[in-house]
């Protein structure tokens, strides 16, 4: 179970760093001032949690 934890780590590591710099791009472009850009960047490192949110959110739990 270790090696199929680490073989998988990377891919992991690669999809999240695809999703902040894409949250990034879509919070910072919607942002009306700096600190709207700042609060942006900061929801773009968090945005698993959001997505999680949404998901609970759809199924209703």
């Amino acid at each position: 179970m270790k090696e199929n934890i680490q073989r998988t780590a990377p891919a992991n590591g690669a999809v999240y760093g695809l999703g902040l710099i894409g949250a990034a791009i879509y919070f910072i472009s919607t942002a009306t001032g700096f600190w709207m850009g700042v609060l942006g960047f900061l929801k773009a490192i968090v945005w698993p949690v959001f997505l999680v949110l949404e998901a609970f959110r759809s199924l209703g739990a």
